[in-house]
């Protein structure tokens, strides 16, 4: 049986994208509900239509980055399907490719609050009574860029850096209290979901959302601790730890070009 099954799964950042993608997923593994947190409202009445006649949507209005929003939206969710038993924090954003020293306080601040302290603070939501039933998943959606440092995108690289080190912490956690709650990161490579319109990719192709998709609710259901999308990036650790910087920045920023990746970007209008 699927571990999606009679579940109630929440999906942030779920009114386009990977998260509507995946989110349509579970539904028709047989998810018991599926709740969409978007602040987008075009998006989630979108998703709400089509999706709805595969199973039953709830779908909250939600700026993960206001704390206040976050513990409303939660209290809401709970008093429509009692309960979380899958999480996937997807929602994200990318707010330029600008070099550091031409970001504003604003775009800073914005950029950490969505992708590394709402993950945090939407599975605080909701983690307590995972552990108190022992059943539960939550699934976060890193990025390869919090794995490897990438120019004119820092600060989006610092919040994935940042979410992926809290992630597996997490895991690690759980797994020393022998909880049957899962954690499973995911790294992808740039997706062709429109968020990163623009970008040019030298050697690896930008992957595509609907196979993308698939492959991390996959990765839930197997359990898996951490996932790297494509395959290769699991390996980025290791070729840092073995090559000197500056042969490391020449072959992986230079020769495969990742260096040059965000010089055209224009992302999502």
């Amino acid at each position: 049986m699927t571990k999606f099954k009679n579940s109630h799964v929440l999906i942030t950042g779920g009114g386009s994208g990977i998260g509507r993608i995946m989110g349509r997923i579970a539904l028709e593994k047989g998810a018991k509900s599926l709740t969409i947190w978007d602040i987008n409202e075009k998006n989630l009445a979108d998703t709400q239509q089509a999706l709805a006649p595969i199973g039953t949507v709830y779908t909250h209005k939600v700026d993960v980055s206001n704390p206040e929003q976050i513990k409303a939206a939660a209290q809401a969710t709970l008093n429509a399907c009692s309960q979380i038993d899958i999480l996937i924090n997807c929602a994200g954003i990318v707010a330029n490719n600008k070099t550091f020293d031409q970001q504003s306080e604003q775009d800073i601040l914005r950029t950490m609050n969505i992708n590394a302290t709402a993950p945090m603070l939407v599975s605080l939501a909701f983690l307590p009574d995972m552990i108190k039933r022992n059943f539960g998943h939550i699934c976060n959606i890193g990025s390869a860029a919090g794995m490897i440092s990438n120019p004119r995108m820092s600060v989006y690289a610092a919040s994935k850096w940042a979410t992926i080190g809290w992630s597996d912490s997490l895991r690690i956690e759980l797994k020393q209290a022998k909880s049957n709650v899962h954690v499973s990161t995911i790294a992808p490579y740039f997706i062709n979901t429109g968020m990163f319109d623009g970008v040019k990719s030298r050697f690896f192709p930008i992957l595509k959302a609907e196979p993308t998709a698939k492959k991390i609710i996959k990765a839930i259901e197997k359990n898996r601790n951490f996932k790297g999308l494509p395959f290769g990036f699991h390996f980025i650790r290791f070729w840092q730890a073995i090559l000197p910087t500056f042969l490391f920045d020449f072959i992986f920023g230079e020769v495969v070009g990742i260096f040059h990746g965000m010089e055209q970007f224009t992302g999502r209008k």
